[in-house]
């Protein structure tokens, strides 16, 4: 295990001097529960995609009592091109819902109050803790748990599982930076299917660098 701390900690230094460390957002919002809506919306869908999306989206639902009031069919149409619009409508509709009812319109910081909400699992729930409340948490999305196994970091496959066990692993200072860098990371080198390992910064401590899978 001491070999693999030291190797975390070479990583983190790496990913510190190459990206910094202030926190980013792919997501854009200006209200708690317009991040906790994005965020639904990205589920399976680009930020990007989402970011276009909501850009009219939230102008046309001003607040938490519009997303609560809209026409279910309407809504669907609104964010159709984020993919799997039925269940993403019918949960905004109810979310806001919930929000107004149980929590007089803000959005709770508690893990268990976040993953009560519909629509709302654990990786949703750790982008509203660590963003909005800047609560450590560990968000574990399809870059998070292939870079993670890739570097060695984890051999769990479950994402609550890689949560848990990263979260042993990285210093809690890091937790919320670890989601963001490896984002970028997946994005613009280590790609699922094309990773560039000759011109990525950390192929000296990746065990998998050069390597197909």
């Amino acid at each position: 295990m001491e070999n693999l701390k030291t190797r975390i900690n070479k990583i983190l230094e790496l990913l510190d001097r190459e990206y910094g460390s202030e926190y980013r957002c792919f997501l854009h919002y200006k209200e708690p529960y317009q991040l906790l809506f994005a965020t639904i919306l990205s589920a399976q869908c680009t930020d990007e995609r989402v970011n276009i999306v909501t850009k009219d989206l939230f102008v046309k639902y001003d607040s938490l009592k519009a997303f609560a009031d809209a026409d279910i069919k309407e809504l669907e149409q609104d964010i159709r091109s984020t993919g799997f619009y039925h269940n993403k409508a019918k949960n905004l509709k109810a979310c806001a819902e919930a929000l107004i009812r149980d929590h007089g319109g803000s959005v709770p910081s508690d893990i268990d109050e976040l993953t009560a909400l519909p629509g709302v699992g654990r990786k949703t729930a750790n982008v509203i803790r660590g963003n909005i409340y800047h609560e450590p948490s560990i968000v574990v999305d399809t870059h998070v748990m292939r870079i993670s196994r890739k570097l060695g970091i984890t051999k769990k496959e479950d994402p609550v599982t890689i949560e848990f066990d990263l979260m042993k692993k990285l210093p809690k200072d890091h937790w919320i930076l670890w989601n963001i860098d490896i984002i970028t990371l997946g994005r613009t080198i280590c790609k699922a299917q094309r990773p560039d390992c000759d011109n990525c910064f950390l192929k000296d401590v990746c065990p998998s660098a050069g390597k197909k899978k």
